[in-house]
């Protein structure tokens, strides 16, 4: 057997911690304010100002500037992974390697390829989740190009589509969100190549971190707070 159960347990915390993080983000970003909560409305309110400007040369650049910063990491990825098939065929040496250091797990042949199957797998979902997130920002440039002008910005209808556009780009910034945490993921997973004890710990470590990035950090506090008073100003406007 490749794995002891100290291996297994360490397994089941990771893929736990990783899921449970993932809904657990995802239900409490609908009742706290978080960083995924508070720029939802900012991209409301982005939308709203879109189509109320007859130029929109400064949306493209920003847009342009969000679909380079994806493509950095999606071709990241495939570097990455290109990099994990090539210890593929280095697994004698990983393994001496890894056994020479301090504190290190015994490790078998068949575990190592199992662990870098894992790392594999985890960069796969990474590259998928950034290249949906690079089309969805794509579809919005053509909901951006095909959106009507309103001068007033009181068309009940094209305040629809524009709360359509930022449903769009809010989904374009999820899958990019999500291609990030895999990383951070992927961090904690080659710690399992050490000992599995470390892999628990790095789990942990990693939910502790997303977590207070999310939801404690002071950029929540600043970006929460300019929201709010993005509100308040567009409701005196409205009156």
């Amino acid at each position: 057997m490749p794995f002891s159960l100290i291996d297994i347990l360490a397994l089941i915390v990771f893929i736990s911690a990783w899921y449970g993080y993932t809904v657990f983000a995802r239900r409490k970003a609908k009742t706290t304010n978080c960083i995924a909560r508070s720029l939802h409305q900012h991209r409301i309110h982005w939308m709203y100002e879109v189509i109320t400007r007859e130029i929109r040369v400064g949306e493209a650049a920003l847009l342009a500037n969000l679909e380079r910063n994806i493509a950095f990491f999606a071709s990241s990825t495939l570097l990455i992974l290109a990099g994990i098939f090539t210890l593929f065929a280095k697994v004698e040496t990983l393994e001496i390697v890894i056994a020479s250091l301090p504190f290190a797990a015994e490790v078998q042949h068949l575990a190592i390829q199992l662990k870098l199957s894992l790392l594999a797998f985890i960069f796969v979902i990474s590259f998928f989740q950034f290249t949906w997130s690079m089309r969805q920002y794509g579809f919005l440039n053509v909901m951006i190009g095909a959106a009507p002008i309103d001068l007033p910005g009181k068309n009940k209808n094209l305040m629809a589509y524009a709360k359509q556009m930022a449903i769009v780009q809010d989904q374009a910034a999820h899958s990019y969100n999500y291609g990030l945490r895999s990383y951070y993921f992927a961090l904690a997973a080659m710690c399992w190549f050490f000992h599995p004890v470390l892999l628990i710990f790095m789990s942990l470590w990693v939910v502790y971190t997303l977590y207070t990035r999310e939801f404690k950090s002071k950029a929540v506090k600043a970006i929460t707070t300019a929201q709010q008073l993005l509100h308040q100003e567009r409701n005196l406007k409205s009156e």
